[in-house]
């Protein structure tokens, strides 16, 4: 991706083909998907009328995850988000969400940083390699959850000295050259 400061505009046309204005190309909801679990912000905007259609669009992607069997909220959530949409008052669920995945981002960095600062292992060679797939795991697990820090992206959170993490095929070399050492210290213990 170009720029990952700037949300990624992606332009709805008449026809409701959606289009990257970074790579000039057309793009489906999967893909958008793909660049959100990439801890890229995006917004879909309709061409004709100028509409922001993102809210829209994010909403239809998270309902497709569901509807393959693919649970991202439990129910109880489910029926809280709608009887907040059916309640005339100004619902606070929006915000309590939004504070609750901050927390969850905040949580996993610190955790991370206390691995780091904490574990004696730091010192060795090829702790940051591992390190890189500690992280790579997490958000594997997590689904990429927030995009910023360390499970959702390569940029460090303020006052975290992490690395960033390596590309997917430098990750599967250090993962190589890692295999291939051990095979080869345990060839020497036999």
């Amino acid at each position: 991706m170009a720029d990952s400061g700037k949300p990624l505009l992606i332009k709805r046309y008449a026809s409701r083909r959606l289009y990257n204005t970074e790579t000039s190309d057309y793009v489906t909801l999967e893909d958008i998907a793909g660049f959100i679990r990439d801890g890229r912000e995006v917004q879909i905007i309709d061409l004709k009328s100028g509409d922001d259609l993102t809210r829209q669009y994010l909403l239809q992607i998270i309902a497709e995850h569901e509807s393959r069997g693919e649970s991202v909220l439990p129910v109880d959530v489910l029926n809280d988000l709608v009887r907040s949409y059916m309640t005339g008052g100004v619902s606070v669920v929006p915000e309590f969400l939004k504070t609750s995945f901050d927390m969850l981002r905040d949580g996993q960095t610190r955790a991370m940083d206390n691995i780091s600062s904490l574990n004696p292992m730091a010192k060795m060679p090829g702790f940051e390699v591992m390190q890189a797939q500690q992280k790579a795991l997490m958000k594997a697990m997590t689904g990429g959850i927030g995009g910023s820090g360390w499970a959702g992206g390569t940029t460090p959170q303020p006052g975290n000295d992490a690395p960033p993490e390596p590309e997917k095929g430098e990750d599967l070399d250090a993962i190589k050259k890692q295999l291939a050492e051990l095979q080869e210290k345990l060839s020497k213990l036999k």
